[in-house]
């Protein structure tokens, strides 16, 4: 996310002398992703973050693929996927495919027995339900309902929820997650067009500081694989960063709908971007105003992308018999749109209370053993005159 932010104390100028009280040096580390190009923060740490004391044994968990080429439309009932206590194991992927991991969780308890980092991915942990603070050594980040929260790959971190009923659609992508380029100029700052704003963002504060030495379990998920890898100083040991790299939230609730007197095609609700995918808001907003508009969206053909919904909360305006926390999966090659009905009772209407998170996949999505768990199998026939 190209916006500077800094927390913490650090030298005047990089790369130099920068002492604790003690006269020790403070470690300085640089965090950056694409080699030396990409987006970078500079770290200060009490101790050298590299002091590995074990390594332990490492866990497959790679999703187990039942259906690799899909040509059928799809609905999963996501809230049959069962609380598990331990967020790690509570996270199960249902779509994938080589760029990107979608997944759903119902964590019970809060991260605390042990850190975790991703080195292989982006996350994007879109909270459905519950609030709590997402702790990194970089700062915290408070969440509730509607909360995106971004965590670059690498990102040692923490969660806290205050409640055990928690649940959360999530992304594991292999590919920088950014904000749309369209809505940037070039120098990154978001144009007035933009359907939001830097002052929406939710940017790390509260910068914890422990200076501790012990072991320290730290869990880091690399090539399908969970490793276990001992520390001998605490992970939170940073006194001072700046950059551009870090994690940040943003609410759904947040994102200012584009609207028109015609149907807007889904890119108006685009929310973040990367190469191989997009994600998208679709939110409580006024219908088209021109006195012959139709608001259900048009039928449109899915040649270039597999589409991915998951529904929150309101109207769902175009769909028939679907609820908060489901999954609608329409497959790239054939064409799909607005449910028997939908089309014509949605004239005269004036707004929508939908919401709704849309992620379109450039390549297509393979569906895994528990996501067949959670698939109701008949979608696909409910075009069909009355089908129910």
């Amino acid at each position: 996310m190209p916006i500077y932010h800094k927390l913490g104390k650090v030298p005047s100028k990089r790369h130099t002398q920068f002492r604790q009280a003690n006269g020790k040096l403070y470690n300085e580390q640089l965090f950056g992703t694409i080699g030396f190009d990409g987006m970078s923060s500079l770290l200060y740490h009490i101790h050298r973050p590299t002091m590995v004391r074990h390594i332990l044994e490492s866990k497959d968990v790679a999703p187990k693929i039942a259906v690799q080429k899909n040509m059928m439309a799809r609905k999963l009932v996501g809230y049959n996927v069962p609380p598990k206590d331990d967020f790690l194991e509570a996270r199960t992927p249902v779509l994938v495919n080589s760029d990107i991991h979608i997944g759903l969780a119902a964590p019970r308890k809060s991260l605390r027995d042990y850190f975790y980092k991703n080195a292989d991915a982006d996350e994007m942990l879109f909270i459905h339900k519950g609030t709590g603070t997402l702790r990194t050594l970089l700062g915290n980040i408070p969440f509730e309902y509607g909360d995106y929260l971004i965590i670059p790959r690498g990102m040692i971190y923490q969660i806290d929820f205050d409640t055990e009923d928690n649940r959360m659609l999530y992304a594991e992508s292999f590919h920088p997650i950014y904000t749309p380029k369209r809505y940037r100029n070039h120098f990154g700052q978001l144009l007035e067009h933009s359907p939001f704003c830097e002052r929406d963002y939710i940017l790390p504060q509260e910068l914890e500081t422990h200076d501790e030495k012990g072991e320290f379990l730290m869990k880091i998920k690399k090539q399908g694989a969970l490793h276990q890898l001992v520390y001998e100083s605490h992970p939170f040991d940073v006194v001072g960063w700046d950059g551009y790299n870090f994690p940040y939230g943003f609410s759904i609730h947040n994102f200012e709908p584009i609207t028109g007197r015609v149907h807007q095609p889904p890119p108006v609700h685009q929310t973040f971007e990367t190469k191989a995918f997009v994600i998208c808001s679709f939110c409580p907003r006024l219908y088209d105003y021109h006195p012959q508009s139709i608001p259900a969206p048009y039928n449109h053909s899915n040649i270039d992308s597999d589409e991915m919904l998951y529904y929150v909360d309101g109207d769902f305006m175009s769909r028939n018999n679907i609820g908060p926390g489901y999954i609608t999966l329409h497959p790239g090659g054939i064409p799909h749109g607005p449910h028997p009905g939908a089309y014509e009772r949605s004239i005269g209407q004036t707004e929508t209370e939908e919401l709704a998170v849309m992620i379109d996949t450039f390549k297509p999505l393979q569906l895994t053993e528990a996501a067949l768990q959670l698939d109701d199998g008949a979608y696909y026939q409910s075009w069909l005159e009355g089908a129910h």
